[in-house]
């Protein structure tokens, strides 16, 4: 694991912090993790559910991992 110097050296701060609400193409949802790739940050985001289906729910729908670039935040 790198260093919070070396990342703040080689990379530019998160713009987006754990448990932010944010939208992007196809939903919106929650910031669960975050870490720096290529140049940029890559962010876990658990999709918002909807409505529970008729045989119930396990856990979360759909997690997606998305780059800085193709989310908005949400104030």
């Amino acid at each position: 694991m790198k260093s919070k110097l070396w990342v703040e050296q080689h990379h530019s701060l998160p713009k987006f912090r754990c448990d932010r609400v944010v939208q992007f193409i196809g939903g919106s949802g929650k910031i669960k993790h975050y870490k720096p790739a290529a140049g940029t940050w890559s962010y876990t985001i658990e999709m918002d559910m909807g409505n529970p289906p008729d045989m119930g729910r396990i856990g979360f729908e759909t997690t997606v991992l998305l780059d800085e670039a193709d989310i908005q935040g949400v104030e």
